[in-house]
């Protein structure tokens, strides 16, 4: 089924949303503010969005930048009663699919989802889904490595640390923006929570992998 977030802090508005969704086959879930929308993402699987702007804590633009700049590619609709064309620009140039207003048509925004998820599924086709490094390749889709003539499964948090590194093979990454892509913004500095995940993908893809330039970051070998 399509996993369906929605992060909305009005009790009456999310629970209208999810009931009407979960009657057409979607499956949805509840976020009330910005931690729990970012945890969620981070632990379960999100297929589109509905973002209300106005919430307690971080404005809804402030989640839409940090999932985007995370590189969260899934469709985001924002459902806001915020009207004003200064909102609706930032939105819309801020990454978001979509923008309705309230009130609405529950029948419209289904409609919209639908052509969304349909939009998603078309730029996939088109994608990049393996990433390679010398004798090493991550699958994105199945997210495993590939070493030499291994297939290595990853937990969700390491495919992601990989998914970084990957992306920059051969370049030095800090440990400040490993920490801000795979575990967000207000995860604690001072954790060794990098140090330890790391750890983990030497122990699976093996020692001579990834490179430690002290005081700097990682760098994943080629």
């Amino acid at each position: 089924m399509t996993n369906i977030l929605i992060v909305e802090d009005e009790p009456g508005i999310a629970e209208f949303l999810e009931k009407g969704l979960r009657s057409r086959n979607f499956a949805p879930s509840i976020a009330s503010n910005a931690q729990q929308a970012f945890n969620r993402v981070q632990h379960h699987d999100c297929d589109l969005m509905i973002l209300d702007l106005s919430l307690p804590g971080k404005d809804g633009l402030n989640i839409l930048e940090h999932l985007r700049s995370q590189g969260k590619s899934f469709p985001i609709i924002i459902l806001t009663a915020r009207d004003n064309i200064e909102d609706k620009l930032a939105g819309l140039e801020g990454g978001a699919n979509d923008y309705m207003t309230k009130p609405f048509q529950f029948e419209e925004l289904v409609a919209r989802i639908r052509l969304r998820l349909r939009d998603g599924a078309a730029r996939e086709d088109t994608e990049e889904t393996l990433l390679s490094a010398g004798n090493m390749v991550l699958d994105l889709r199945r997210r495993i490595v590939k070493v030499e003539d291994r297939s290595i499964e990853l937990a969700t948090r390491e495919y992601a640390l990989a998914e970084v590194l990957f992306r920059a093979a051969g370049q030095v990454v800090s440990r400040e923006e490993l920490l801000n892509k795979v575990w967000g913004y207000n995860y604690d500095p001072g954790s060794n929570i990098v140090e330890v995940y790391i750890g983990y993908l030497r122990k699976k893809m093996g020692s001579g992998v990834i490179g430690t330039v002290r005081g700097v970051g990682y760098r994943l070998l080629v």
